[in-house]
């Protein structure tokens, strides 16, 4: 079936326009492959092969099971696609068919998600003893648009997702291995330790990697959204978010604020230098930042609620409470 390449949703072949976000499927013809920044997860269990050698394959399939599912509800609730399942181990990833701007944080909430959920397996049933062995790592990778992971077909190649490999074999019992650019994307949002480089097979030089710890905050809402670098040009957005933060600090209520622009135009960043942590201000207060998509939008506009007409982009709200 052809393959929107917009959105990665399948289509009939007779299909003019794609059913799930409109986009001409003219434009997917030829457009078979495109290099992408992708993250790569890998998972595997510890000293499984020598247990399942010792049992029925009925028993085996009814041990991995559950795993199987828990790993893919994991995954696919936080936008993975899992491309295989090779024995006990699972591959997947974050960036296709469909990227978000947050990718490698997705897809290392989804290992320790998967981490939580197998444990909660074995509380359950102490007989299974499962145990895991994680590695995400994030590069570019050769991606082929009209793979079907369903069938067997990979999705993802490069030397991204050998390193991911190799990272996986090298990581802890029970722990989770991160390379340098899923660490240096993640740090803000996930707590690390360094760990030993690992020297893996047919690279030149032993691989930087990081352990993770445990999250900082919940996912997207009360984690500091500091930037990094100054913000140009954005003097009337950020004293209109100022203005509405004002309000909510002197009066009881709501400020419902939509940030509307393409990604990359410091949605984020503007809405995170409005709130400085520590205002004493916030005691007894809430606040939650949302990312959410709206279509194509190309500048950055600030909205109150119900004067924003309708507004196409892609937004960040930010709700206030008194």
């Amino acid at each position: 079936m052809p393959v929107c390449a917009n959105c990665g949703q399948e289509n009939p072949a007779v299909a003019r326009f794609c059913l799930a976000c409109g986009m001409s499927m003219a434009a997917s013809v030829g457009a078979r492959e495109e290099r992408k920044v992708v993250t790569v997860l890998f998972a595997d269990l510890v000293g499984f092969t020598s247990r399942a050698e010792q049992l029925d394959p009925e028993d085996v399939r009814a041990m991995l099971s559950p795993y199987y599912a828990r790993l893919r509800k994991e995954l696919e609730r936080r936008g993975g696609t899992v491309e295989k399942f090779i024995g006990d181990a699972v591959m997947a990833l974050f960036g296709a068919p469909v990227a978000h701007e947050d990718d490698p944080e997705r897809a290392v909430r989804a290992a320790l998600a998967i981490r939580d959920g197998i444990a909660e397996l074995n509380e359950a049933d102490p007989k299974l003893e499962l145990q895991l062995r994680f590695a995400v790592n994030t590069g570019e990778a050769l991606v082929a648009l009209g793979a079907h992971p369903s069938e067997g077909e990979g999705m993802a190649s490069g030397d991204v997702v050998n390193t991911a490999a190799r990272l996986q074999a090298s990581a802890p019992v029970n722990g989770i291995l991160v390379g340098e650019t899923t660490y240096r994307a993640t740090e803000r949002a996930i707590e690390y330790r360094e760990a030993e480089p690992v020297a893996a097979k047919g690279k030149a030089e032993p691989v930087k990697v990081w352990e993770v710890l445990e999250p900082r905050a919940r996912y997207g809402v009360d984690i500091a959204l500091r930037g990094r670098a100054p913000l140009v040009g954005r003097e009337r957005e950020l004293g209109a978010l100022a203005e509405a933060w004002e309000r909510a600090r002197e009066r009881p209520g709501c400020e419902l604020v939509t940030v509307v622009g393409a990604a990359g135009v410091g949605r984020r960043a503007s809405a995170g230098r409005t709130r400085p942590r520590g205002d004493p201000a916030r005691r007894g207060r809430q606040s939650a930042v949302r990312g959410g998509d709206g279509g194509d939008g190309a500048g950055l506009g600030v909205h109150r609620s119900g004067h924003g007409g309708r507004d196409r982009g892609r937004r960040v709200r930010w709700l206030t409470a008194g």
